[in-house]
This record gives structure tokens, C-alpha cells and sequence, in this order.
């Protein structure tokens, strides 16, 4: 499975942090949601790239279902 890429976010005055996905947005966070947002990203982007921190916030990564769900008879064509 690919490493998640695309993803990246951007703090606006008010507080709350806008996450987007190859230019749009894909997440908007508020308050306390916001900032430990923020704290687990910094913690990542010290440790490497923070792309998979930003896929799990937004709910867009993969659950490792894909092949079963593709030959479950209610999906074939």
C-alpha cells in the first residue's frame, strides 16, 4: 500500500486549520480539535512527513478492505 501524498494544511488567524487534498479542502478543524491537530503534526513533521497524520484527520486513507470489498459479489458488474 502507497504512503499517503497530497496532503497539506494551513493555519488561518482565527485558530482553526484548513486541511486540503491536491489543492482542495478536505478538512476544516476548530478549537481544541485544531490544535491537537497541530501538536500531532509538529510531533510528526520533527520525525519525518506528516502526510500520514493529515490522511488519518481527514478520514482519506486506506483500510486495507479495497480487494475484499472489490470481489464481494454485491460489487461485480
Amino acid at each position: 500500500m502507497p504512503a499517503p501524498s497530497g496532503f497539506t494544511y494551513r493555519q488561518r488567524g482565527d485558530g482553526s486549520v484548513v486541511i486540503t487534498h491536491h489543492g482542495r479542502a478536505a478538512a476544516t478543524l476548530r478549537g481544541a480539535r485544531a490544535a491537537r491537530f497541530l501538536a500531532e503534526a509538529e510531533a510528526e513533521a520533527e520525525a519525518g512527513d506528516p502526510q500520514e497524520v493529515m490522511a488519518r484527520w481527514t478520514g482519506n486513507y486506506r483500510r486495507g478492505n479495497e480487494r475484499t470489498a472489490r470481489d464481494h459479489p454485491r460489487n461485480r458488474r
